[in-house]
């Protein structure tokens, strides 16, 4: 019975027994929060958080209810730019430190540990190649040996990642080694042409990490070819890196294909963005029935530059009379600036006023502006637009659920487009200053 008893009260410390992840910011200052995600391949499901103290140090207990897998820890934002992985084989207690200039060390985990060696490992053989082809040395018995070091490593590496979480990254990650010595030229394309050979996109393991991302970006923005100019060679990778992902769950591709989309609108590569949408991510966009995605795709797609900007209607008096045209039919300038402003916003009251002064600097006819209020009601805007009687107004009904402003995936005021004589989207300025840049270049050219 004292056995028995004794177990009753050890049963539940065994089954909530618990691993730690822990570890230490530096500069302490800078931080105040960690968040715990564990990652899946589709989606990362929220797991814990913890205070960062006033030296740095924070700490996540996992009960035995936390599967093994790779976790993200988040420590600022917006958290996909500020994070980084762990994996967790639920044996083990993990330590580690994070620097913002150095990046993460771990001090306790065997299998952090064993990727973190195999990825600084590998680096220093890549850095000797380059350093070999780049003092153009032709001592061919010293590269004979660096790749040798190199081949040799990624086996020794592998052996010892067996049974580990950590062997699907190294296997992953394994480099085109060349049987022979090879020009140079001959030895970068192969490097090209096998960058995914060990690759599994259908690897659930890799799935679950930021692993195939970062495989994609670096290899459709790291491999250039001297032949063709920088959106078709985009473009090019693109082709090979869908080549290789296209097999794999529908989910999957929506997420690397939709990453991939979006680091190329931030950089404002619209041909190449609208290339993505346009050849693989409607598609699956469509076999997913992600009708939101969709709609946003079509909406970049429709404000790009050299489009047609969305059309709508515009009252204007005319010999006393009221009558409505498009924004199409509009003739006489050479430039047209839609702005989209509120008489509730305060950027707005300020930045209008300076817009009016700007344009009026030009010659007649250089520059138009449709100014389009969205409002919640008319009456203080209708009062505004008699201190502006050079730009066209058009009321924008309804504020933020308004037919002009949603069609131009307005989200803030104000708003600018700057269009040519035929309505054709020339630039979005992020602001006035942008603006002004823009008719100062323009002018130069």
């Amino acid at each position: 019975m004292k056995r028995l008893l004794l177990l009753t009260l050890i049963l539940p410390s065994l089954l909530i027994a618990q691993h730690t992840i822990k570890g230490k910011f530096t500069p302490a200052k800078d931080y105040n929060f960690a968040l715990l995600y564990k990652v899946n391949p589709t989606i990362s499901d929220y797991v814990t958080n913890a205070e960062i103290q006033e030296d740095g140090s924070f700490e996540f207990k996992l009960d035995s209810t936390k599967t093994k897998g790779t976790y993200r820890l988040v420590y600022a934002v917006p958290q996909e730019d500020y994070n980084f992985d762990i994996i967790y084989n639920g044996k083990e207690d993990i330590e580690l430190t994070f620097n913002s200039e150095t990046g993460v060390e771990f001090i306790k985990s065997t299998e952090n540990k064993l990727l973190a060696a195999y990825t600084n490992s590998m680096s220093m053989v890549t850095q000797s190649i380059g350093n070999y082809f780049s003092q153009e040395s032709e001592d061919k018995k010293a590269l004979k040996a660096i790749f040798k070091t190199q081949k040799e490593t990624q086996e020794n590496f592998e052996k010892a990642a067996q049974g580990t979480r950590a062997l699907a990254f190294i296997k992953a990650n394994k480099p085109y080694v060349p049987e022979t010595i090879e020009p140079v030229e001959n030895y970068i394309a192969n490097l090209k042409a096998h960058y995914f050979d060990y690759v599994d996109f259908n690897n659930p393991v890799l799935q679950s990490s930021n692993f195939l991302e970062e495989r994609m970006l670096n290899y459709v923005f790291g491999m250039s070819s001297e032949t063709k100019d920088e959106v078709e060679n985009y473009k090019e990778n693109i082709d090979v890196v869908f080549g290789h992902m296209k097999t794999a769950p529908k989910e999957v591709q929506r997420i690397l294909l939709f990453d991939l989309w979006q680091q190329m609108a931030d950089l404002r590569e619209e041909a190449v963005a609208n290339y993505i949408s346009e050849n693989y991510l409607m598609d699956v966009a469509v076999n997913l029935n992600d009708q939101q995605l969709l709609k946003d795709l079509i909406l970049y797609k429709n404000l790009s530059k050299g489009i047609v900007a969305p059309n709508f209607n515009i009252e204007i008096e005319e010999k006393g009379k009221v009558i409505t045209k498009k924004l199409t039919d509009l003739k006489g300038a050479e430039n047209y600036v839609i702005v989209f402003w509120s008489s509730t916003c305060s950027h707005c009251l300020d930045e209008v006023p300076q817009l009016q002064k700007f344009v009026n600097t030009f010659e007649k006819n250089k520059v138009k502006v449709v100014a389009i209020g969205l409002e919640d009601e008319p009456y203080g805007w209708k009062n505004l637009t008699y201190d502006y009687p050079e730009f066209i107004h058009v009321y924008g009904k309804g504020k933020w659920d308004n037919k002009i402003g949603n069609a131009y995936g307005v989200s803030s005021t104000p708003t600018y487009f700057i269009l040519d004589k035929d309505k054709k989207i020339l630039a979005k300025p992020l602001d006035f200053e942008v603006l002004k840049e823009y008719f100062g270049e323009a002018d130069e050219e």
